[in-house]
Formats: C-alpha cells, structure tokens, sequence
C-alpha cells in the first residue's frame, strides 16, 4: 500500500505546524479528506480514522458552543481514534484546546489560511495521484492537441524521433523512455515521467536535449490522460492495411482498457502526421461521427 508521510504533505502544501511536531513521520494512507461532524456529535460508525481529519469553520465553532467539559469529551472521542492528522483551515486562531490534545497523543496538528472547500479539493487531488497504483513501462508520452497517448515498440524503432517531430508540429512532450503510469480510477490511466527523465528526450546519434530549453515551456507539460496506446512496427508486406475501419484492439495497464492501434513503418510514411490523424479520429468517434459509417451510407444512398 502506498502512503506518504505528514512531513511531506505539510511541505507540499506549506502548512503551518501547531503541535504534534514530534510526529511528523506519521503516514497518511487513504486518498481522501474526512470533516468530523458527526463524530463530535458522539456518531462514531464508519468513521474514516485512517484520513486526514479538516477542521473547518463549523466545525471548530460548534466545539466553541460546548462547554469545557464538552469540549473535552467531544474531541477526545475523535483524538484516540488516531487519525494521521488534524488540519484546521481558514487560519481560525480560537483552538488551543486541539493543540492540548493533540500534544498529548503525538498527533499533528496543521494549519492553512486557504478556506474548507479549496483546501480540501486541492488536498483530495494531490492524495489521489500520490496514492494511485503505479507501474512504469519503456515507452514515450506525448499530448497530442490535448490527447493523451502512448508510443510503444522495440528499442530503435523511432519512438523518440516521433515524439521530436510532433514537438516540432505544437504538441507536448511528457515522457521519454520511462513512462510511469498511474491508475486514478477504473477508466482513467495517467501518464507521466519519473522525475530523473523530466524534460529529457533522447535522440539517437544526436543525445540527450533539453526540450523545454529547446523548444520552450509550451512543449512540456508534466501529465496527460492516456486514451491511446500505439505501437510502432516494421511494416509488413503481407499484412491488410487498407481497412474501411480498424476492428477495435485494446491493451490493459493496471486493469484499464486502452485502445490500441499498430503503425507499421516504411520509409516515407509521415508517422506523426498518422498519429495527428489517429488522435483527431479518436476525438471525433467520442463525438459520435464515424468517417467509415458515413461513407457507407452514402453508398447506400446511392444504390437506392
């Protein structure tokens, strides 16, 4: 299972640190936030102990409404669960009774001067991705007018140099030779680099470039939805290649469907310019139109 830890999740977001500092290694392993209403009402089933617990502004004035005694009870109910952290948004000041108990558990206790709802979008995000299965595969991601799609073949093929040419055309570059994919739902796979490769394309005879120092920051971007996989292959002279409309083949990463299309090569093919076109096509079948229905049924119309 994969998990990071409150250090690194009070770094990213540069969170101010109230008590519990001593335990700041404690691990955050589920992806999503919790607001603990009901349990400071004493409701304590299904509640999500194992996520980071936000305090927002009902929450942290309902508890101002109680009593001492109350006050005390209600949130040491919450605190002996011990959930990997507390994070109080809206930069509310009136709460040195958490700080108290969470001392006294060794619980951290954050604060963020963002308001509830955009804390807690941005946080849900960030824990999604972090915590996403992962795996990583040889390969090269671009982002084709806003598609995201995976080159695949041999070593040497021309995955590179594709990707350079599409570059060149206005597309993004995301990752070369290690692509690390990651699952964030059941139908949604995202690509991406393994930091040590970010920005880097390599060429063969010419080496590693820079592209974003060569092409500029439009070139890169750190992320895209995989929605086709298409692998590069030697052409084959015995093979159909003149479909009316390719049967549809798919290929499975961490569970999720992906269509997949083989390009075969042949010197004077324009790859890039059949991967613009299969990334337009795409677009276009998500929209409803298929070129291969309407040519059929314009000679139909004309058998009639």
């Amino acid at each position: 299972m994969k998990s990071i830890t409150v250090q690194s999740l009070t770094e990213t977001f540069q969170l101010e640190v109230l008590a519990g500092a001593s335990r700041m290694d404690r691990t955050i392993t589920r992806p999503r936030t919790h607001r603990p209403g009901l349990e400071f009402v004493g409701y304590f089933d299904f509640f999500p102990m194992e996520r980071v617990q936000v305090l927002g502004r009902k929450e942290i004035t309902y508890l101002l409404t109680l009593s001492i005694e109350e006050r005390k009870l209600h949130i040491g109910n919450i605190v002996k669960y011990h959930p990997p952290c507390f994070i109080v948004t809206s930069g509310q000041q009136e709460i040195p009774y958490l700080k108290l108990f969470c001392d006294q558990e060794g619980i951290p206790l954050l604060r963020t001067p963002e308001t509830t709802t955009e804390f807690i979008a941005k946080l849900d995000r960030y824990l999604v991705k972090a915590m996403a299965p992962e795996i990583s595969i040889h390969g090269v991601c671009v982002n084709v007018s806003g598609i995201g799609i995976l080159l695949r073949g041999k070593s040497g093929i021309g995955k590179s140099e594709t990707a350079h040419t599409l570059i060149r055309r206005g597309h993004r570059f995301v990752a070369d030779d290690i692509v690390v994919l990651k699952k964030l739902g059941p139908a949604t796979l995202l690509g991406t680099h393994n930091e040590t490769t970010r920005e880097f394309l390599a060429l063969r005879s010419i080496g590693l470039i820079n592209v974003v120092r060569q092409y500029g920051r439009r070139a890169f971007q750190d992320e895209t939805r995989i929605v086709l996989d298409i692998e590069l292959a030697p052409w084959q002279e015995n093979s159909l290649n003149n479909e009316l409309e390719v049967v549809p083949q798919f290929t499975e990463y961490l569970g999720v469907q992906i269509p997949h299309i083989e390009v075969q090569l042949q010197p004077g093919r324009d790859v890039a310019g059949l991967i613009e076109a299969a990334a337009n096509n795409w677009y276009l079948k998500q929209l409803g139109y298929s070129a291969a229905e309407e040519f059929m049924q314009r000679i139909e119309n004309e058998m009639q």
